[in-house]
């Protein structure tokens, strides 16, 4: 390892550790406030407004998009298109989030005066407890002294570290409060692999499951699976309830006399099932364990009754591996 190498590593070490540590000091300094930004979020009747300008704005912007997607309705307002035109994005019933290192961007005093004027509930989140916007706010949330990352001092680093700190737990907050459920989340994540992940059985199944009685001939039993090509039959008894499957390898298991047999002779008996609400991500899991290809998905309520099948292959295709 060259000594230029070893000093870029010191340098990645020592700004990490700057800014976990300036996120002990957040933490450690939560107070009431904290609580009392949640409950002005929770009692507003429109949207959180978020905003910052320059690193601030990139801050606010995830911190209204992580607001969004957890349950409280956010939007990011650019302070310097508030003050050409986008104030009219902030109404009364919205709470406005501003964000501000110094507590003095220039920029901000637009929107700042607007939630004024008009008894818009404002957060404040700056470093200086003096700072116009602290001042202002009807709740104030101080940054900790804590120094930038850089030695120089002047790079927005540490500081914003812990803005979006404060920001994910003012979220999380709020989520845990509303009691913000995984299917919840996927309404708002329907693509990629999340989306998928928190796919449910029921999204993924084939509802017309292959199915012959107990007492059907085999004949019968090779025709319907040929016909559904998922290479598994479900056999259910006289009240509909699943019994048993019959696979390829219980076909190789019978071969010698197989068309004189029944179903019922045939399966292989208390297969696993699953039930239709939960999660795909589980029922790969038991298909890998088990190393089999298909979960015939049963009534949840212990019946047995057959509600579909699902096929690893879907699952794949879904994105689920």
């Amino acid at each position: 390892m060259t000594s230029s190498t070893t000093d870029f590593l010191a340098t990645g070490q020592r700004v990490i550790r700057r800014e976990a540590e300036a996120l002990a000091m957040l933490a450690d300094g939560l107070d009431g406030a904290f609580s009392a930004a949640v409950d002005l979020i929770l009692r507003a009747e429109g949207r959180v407004i978020v905003s910052g300008m320059g690193k601030s704005g990139h801050v606010a912007r995830k911190i209204a998009a992580t607001f969004a997607s957890t349950g409280t309705p956010a939007q990011f307002v650019h302070p310097a298109e508030a003050s050409h035109g986008d104030l009219g994005m902030v109404m009364r019933g919205d709470v406005a989030l501003v964000l501000s290192n110094s507590g003095e961007t220039p920029e901000l005093a637009d929107i700042v005066a607007h939630t004024r004027r008009f008894d818009i509930p404002l957060i404040g989140v700056a470093g200086r407890a003096e700072s116009t916007l602290l001042k202002q706010a009807d709740v104030a949330l101080l940054l900790p002294p804590a120094p930038e990352a850089c030695e120089t001092g002047i790079v927005p680093t540490t500081s914003t570290t812990m803005t979006l700190a404060l920001g994910d737990a003012l979220a999380i907050a709020l989520m845990e409060h509303r009691a913000f459920t995984p299917d919840q989340f996927r309404v708002f994540h329907p693509g990629g692999k999340l989306g998928a992940r928190l796919s449910r059985v029921r999204d993924l199944m084939h509802a017309e499951a292959p199915l012959i009685a107990h007492d059907a001939p085999m004949s019968e039993a090779l025709l319907t699976m040929s016909a559904k090509g998922f290479g598994v039959v479900g056999v259910t008894d006289g009240e509909g309830y699943l019994q048993g499957i019959i696979t390829d390898g219980d076909l190789r298991r019978h071969m010698a006399g197989l068309l004189d047999l029944s179903a019922g002779d045939v399966m292989t008996a208390a297969p696993r099932t699953i039930g239709p609400e939960a999660l795909a991500e589980k029922a790969v899991r038991i298909m890998n364990d088990k190393k089999i290809t298909c979960l015939f998905v049963v009534d949840p309520e212990g019946s047995q009754t057959v509600t579909g099948l699902l096929h690893i292959h879907d699952c794949l295709r879904a994105g689920i591996a």
